[in-house]
């Protein structure tokens, strides 16, 4: 059986379960698919035993190296961890040497977001031989990105921003011809070498999980400490070229070519902006400031806002420009859920939700405007939102797992910071795997602070935390009030 959503408010229920339900089955029947060992298991890693792996979407017939990451970053390790293992390794490749590498296609910029994926694999499984390897997989993969993509001017990684292969996603100084015939960003020059936020907060991110990796693997400690040092100084630099104090977020990308070489480009981006507070670029109360201070539409978070000219031109939102993509909004809310701020996170979870209810389906893009389906304009014309999408649907499982339930994986176990927003009621979760254990999750109250956790009816006072050898089924119940903060 799966995971169920069960909310004790009817109009909770009638907004959250079916998304929730939905989401599960685009996940785990939609778009679980066995695939071609010829093709997809060249390290010889994934299991045939389970043969399968999470595909990229009903328009997407493969995984991709970033649908692979995310999907299993945000609910398939969790959920389904053998089949998340395979989609892991099948966007790896192995050298002649011997030696492992997330695969080197023309979307290099997008190969790091597997290094905190596969961090955060291990943290939910507890597998020591997945870890062992992809900490050998991760360490070349971001060696190679070091030698050709960092800029040693500003400190920072050269590359277009995180998963926005359309040239749809820059504004005008970087577009060519106003799009010109390619939509593929790396034909269009200006746009190849900027420096962009959401890519540089994933290489901050993949820094700290390799020296995480190196801590749990036992590596000598001054290899952990490089890559914390690396991370410090990524951050820094971050600080330094794209925080802007008289807007309280960060900016989004810098050209180094062309006719807006150096100038920091003054749009908010999405993704940007919740990998910073992810990911552990902004501080506590830089990331607060990012949170409080976004402009989010009526339909969720955008990708990048505002408009950019040629599409006002156009009278419709760009592909990459705003409009909706479920997979920032999740992210997106749980970044709200980890400053605490309990009525942006509960806006956009209603959001995705409603966006789920309007067609009983996951699509890829929505129109931040009106929240009908709509691919959004590129290179002369609208084009697609395919349907079925994979991490449209685990945006909104990260959502509900990592926002509303606050979990929050350790080697050690599982700590809770759960965020239940007032209004909601209470909020059970039913049958959710977590290594060896089945949980079921009660939250009761609203707010975000713990007043009191137990678990099978007996109180815990070390902490909301659960152990990682927990086996078989167990009830956890939360009670959680308003810490006034906000």
């Amino acid at each position: 059986m799966l995971p169920s959503l069960t909310c004790a408010d009817p109009a909770m229920q009638d907004l959250l379960a079916p998304a929730w339900a939905g989401a599960l089955t685009n996940l785990l029947r939609t778009n679980t698919v066995p695939y071609d060992p010829a093709v997809y298991d060249s390290t010889g890693l994934l299991d045939p035993r389970v043969g399968t792996f999470f595909r990229a979407g009903g328009g997407y017939e493969q995984p991709w190296t970033r649908d692979a990451a995310v999907n299993a970053w945000n609910a398939g390790s969790l959920l389904a961890p053998g089949v998340a293992r395979n989609t892991l390794w099948s966007v790896v490749t192995r050298q002649p040497d011997g030696a492992l590498v997330v695969q080197q296609d023309d979307q290099w910029w997008d190969q790091v977001v597997w290094v905190p994926a596969a961090w955060h694999h291990y943290l939910v499984t507890g597998d020591s031989a997945f870890l062992a390897d992809a900490y050998r997989t991760a360490a070349t993969t971001l060696a190679l990105r070091e030698s050709s993509q960092w800029d040693e001017r500003y400190g920072l990684f050269a590359g277009p921003s995180f998963f926005n292969d359309g040239i749809a996603g820059y504004p005008d100084a970087l577009a060519l011809l106003d799009d010109g015939a390619s939509s593929f960003v790396l034909d269009h020059p200006d746009a190849v070498t900027q420096l962009a936020l959401s890519t540089n907060a994933l290489y901050h991110g993949a820094y700290l999980s390799l020296a995480a990796m190196a801590d749990e693997l036992g590596r000598d400690a001054t290899t952990a400490q490089g890559y914390r040092r690396r991370a410090t100084d990524l951050a820094a630099a971050v600080e330094r070229h794209l925080w802007q104090p008289g807007r309280g977020r960060y900016g989004y990308t810098i050209p180094t070519r062309g006719p807006a070489s150096g100038e920091l480009q003054d749009y908010q981006e999405g993704a940007g902006l919740a990998f910073a507070v992810l990911l552990g670029v902004a501080d506590g109360a830089r990331a607060r400031a990012v949170v409080d201070g976004a402009r989010v539409s009526p339909h969720g978070i955008t990708d990048v806002h505002p408009r950019f000219g040629r599409y006002v031109a156009a009278g419709h939102a760009g592909r990459h420009n705003d409009i909706v993509w479920p997979v920032v909004q999740g992210f997106w809310a749980e970044a709200a859920a980890r400053t605490g701020h309990a009525p942006a996170f509960a806006r956009e979870v209603e959001a995705l939700a409603r966006l789920f209810a309007r067609t009983g389906s996951w699509f890829e893009i929505y129109d931040a405007g009106t929240g009908t389906v709509d691919g959004g304009f590129q290179t002369g014309h609208v084009w697609e939102s395919q349907p079925d999408q994979t991490w449209s649907a685990t945006a909104f499982l990260r959502a509900v797992h990592a926002g509303l339930f606050g979990l929050r994986p350790r080697p050690d176990g599982l700590d809770l910071a759960p965020v239940l927003p007032a209004g909601w009621g209470e909020v059970t979760l039913t049958g959710l795997p977590y290594r060896a254990a089945e949980l079921t999750l009660r939250l009761r109250g609203a707010g975000t602070r713990v007043v009191s956790l137990t678990v099978d009816g007996e109180r815990v006072d070390d902490g909301p935390h659960l152990p990682a050898g927990l086996t078989g089924s167990h009830a956890v119940d939360v009670l959680l009030a308003d810490t006034g903060a906000r």
